[in-house]
């Protein structure tokens, strides 16, 4: 079956079904419905995440200027070599803040204590899809490149984000999460 370039044969496992590829092998996992896969959205692009997707910005305040956690993506993934939260598709009835950390702590490694939710930006483009970024902050310092997703992971200042090579979708939102970090002092 063949949909806008998408067949079977070049995304083994995986089946077009009412707009949507599921990876049928992750649908398994955990007993609920996996959110990997890509959707065609109601404006027209296709974007990751049948059920939508989030990711999560790790604040960490032990001096006057907040840092922020950010990974360098892998040159498998999405616009590889740039700098963004960990992140990823939502499961099928998972919130967002769920659907987050359980995504950092994939790529990242295991969330120390428990974070203290400070924010959250939506971005909605479309109509059955939105991307969530959470803003969280912990305690602590951690994180290391855990999966082929993740090439480096390493703590900015604030203003120290706006000098690296920002994914083009984070780069979009990191106004507003800056401005979240900065209301929370």
């Amino acid at each position: 079956m063949t949909q806008r370039g998408y067949t079977n044969e070049t995304v083994v496992g995986s089946a077009w079904q009412g707009g949507v590829m599921f990876d049928e092998q992750a649908s398994q996992q955990a007993g609920r419905l996996s959110g990997d896969g890509f959707v065609r959205c109601s404006d027209g692009h296709v974007r990751w995440g049948v059920f939508g997707a989030a990711g999560v910005v790790f604040v960490l305040r032990e001096s006057d200027e907040p840092e922020v956690m950010l990974q360098k993506r892998s040159q498998m993934a999405h616009e590889g070599g740039t700098w963004s939260c960990a992140g990823g598709a939502l499961n099928q009835g998972e919130m967002p803040i769920e659907g987050a950390l359980r995504e950092a702590s994939e790529e990242v490694g295991s969330v120390p204590g428990t974070p203290r939710l400070l924010g959250e930006y939506i971005f909605k483009p479309a109509v059955n899809w939105a991307y969530t970024t959470v803003v969280v902050e912990v305690d602590e310092r951690f994180g290391s490149s855990i999966n082929f997703e993740t090439d480096a992971v390493e703590w900015f200042t604030l203003k120290d984000v706006e000098q690296l090579a920002l994914h083009a979708g984070f780069a979009a939102a990191w106004p507003h999460l800056r401005q979240i970090v900065q209301s929370a002092n």
